[in-house]
């Protein structure tokens, strides 16, 4: 059997993992990745950048359609027709660029690459099964950077039609009738998308809203948009069961019972750490319920093993995994480097988007709140997206921002500026009196900072 050395090993290339491994090894760390799969992880491969690349050419399709329709700002075209199939080897083109990318820098970083599956011996060696068989793996340093899957609901096993969403981004074509089960980012993105492809689509929540986490000012604006599409939505609705021979789920609502029909069936429930099969069993860790427990330098309950990601207590997020991911490779060598972050921005790529930065209104008890309208703001008007607003929450006191939120078009861009604000610790006056380019969606966020100030110049 072949047995391997080196100072770090991190287990998963996903966003957290390959960040770690090409920092740590561009700082001198010996450095060994192993990915059971192609790196780049659910986000790249079967998560973020598929589904962001359908979102668009779902958006080009329907204005498509709308143009062919009533048309839109004095344009009209001739009916368009879709070749799914073509749209899907686009989507897949954008994932192949950027998953060599991560390849090149692995490379140019100089990491060693393995391809298998890893499990745990103990604290300080790790045995991945690969194609060419076993191949032992002994570390000073481990880093468990698996990641997620979605959640499976009883009597509804992924398979046939039952979809997860890497399930749904893989479809040769957009189905007739589909049913999603979760109205959370995930079930509405891609229920969105999949109804601007020409889809009827049917959206199951067992809560009463969707997107809980989100007040319903945020909220308002997708509601509206899923109900122009076409889109309808249950709430308050269980899945109680499903016929997969004549294509039928059994709904409960309340005291009432009803069936639904549908093609495809996305369920979009959750996800939960993908720790299976890894061993943990192994090692003395504190758990979480399923998450690994961490510090602020990402160790476990013991030394030498580390933890990023969607397997730690935490935003599921790849841009948290990869913050983490910096701080365990400048840990183990030897750079000083902690969680200290005062923010995790959080995008809803809906229609209209939603981002969130720090504190919702009702998490800050007492603080001042301004909002500013994309409907006095010209860019807004000249891309004909004028609903939505920016939101700041600001401590009473001394006006530091504590939170903003937005909803609109293309407000995904400007949450890295929201984010900014906050983990600088900047007034509403700074950004007040920071001139923002115009015409630009960023001046909304200016006239809500001028609010809190003084007077917003458009309000």
């Amino acid at each position: 059997m072949t047995e391997l050395r080196c100072s770090l090993l991190v287990i998963g290339g996903g966003p957290g993992g390959y960040i770690c491994a090409s920092r740590a090894a561009r700082l001198g760390v010996d450095t060994i990745l192993v990915e059971g799969r192609r790196v780049g992880g659910t986000c790249l491969n079967v998560g973020c950048i598929p589904s962001k690349a359908l979102i668009h050419a779902a958006e080009l399709y329907h204005d498509a359609v709308r143009q062919a329709g009533e048309g839109m700002q004095g344009i009209s075209v001739s009916a368009p027709s879709l070749d799914f199939g073509q749209t899907q080897d686009w989507k897949q083109g954008v994932v192949d660029r950027l998953c060599s990318g991560v390849d090149g820098l692995l490379e140019k970083s100089g990491v060693k690459t393995l391809t298998g599956w890893a499990r745990f011996r103990d604290g300080k060696t790790v045995e991945v099964e690969g194609e060419t068989g076993p191949v032992i793996v002994r570390a000073e340093n481990i880093v468990i950077a698996t990641g997620s899957r979605p959640v499976e609901l009883p009597g509804l096993p992924f398979g046939g039609r039952i979809l997860d969403s890497t399930g749904a981004l893989a479809l040769e074509e957009p189905p007739k009738r589909l049913a999603v089960i979760g109205a959370g980012y995930i079930g509405l993105e891609l229920g969105t998308a999949f109804a601007k492809l020409g889809s009827e689509v049917t959206m199951i929540e067992a809560a009463d809203a969707i997107l809980p986490q989100y007040d319903e000012k945020l909220t308002r604006r997708v509601r509206r948009q899923l109900d122009a599409l076409g889109i309808a939505l249950k709430l308050e609705t269980k899945v109680t069961g499903w016929d997969e021979l004549d294509g039928k789920l059994t709904l409960e609502s309340g005291e009432t019972s009803d069936t639904l029909e549908a093609d495809r069936v996305l369920v979009t429930v959750g996800r939960q750490p993908a720790v299976d099969g890894l061993g943990l069993g192994e090692l003395s860790l504190r758990r979480q319920g399923e998450f690994v427990e961490i510090d602020d330098r990402c160790q476990t309950s013991m030394r030498g093993v580390y933890a990023i990601g969607d397997v730690t207590p935490g935003l599921m997020l790849a841009h948290r995994a990869m913050a983490q991911g910096e701080i365990v490779a400048d840990v183990v060598a030897g750079e000083p480097n902690a969680w200290d972050r005062a923010c995790v921005p959080a995008v809803c790529f809906t229609d209209p988007e939603i981002v969130s930065v720090g504190l919702l209104p009702s998490e800050a008890e007492g603080a001042r709140v301004s909002e500013f309208s994309f409907r006095a703001n010209g860019r807004a008007l000249t891309l004909d997206r004028a609903e939505g607003f920016v939101r700041l929450v600001a401590r009473e006191s001394d006006h530091v921002i504590l939170g903003v939120q937005a909803v609109g078009p293309g407000v995904s861009e400007l949450v890295s500026g929201f984010a900014l604000a906050i983990e600088a610790g900047l007034r509403a006056e700074d950004v007040a009196g920071t001139i923002h380019a115009h015409p630009t969606l960023s001046e909304a966020f200016q006239e809500s900072a001028l609010a809190v100030a003084s007077m917003a110049n458009h309000g």
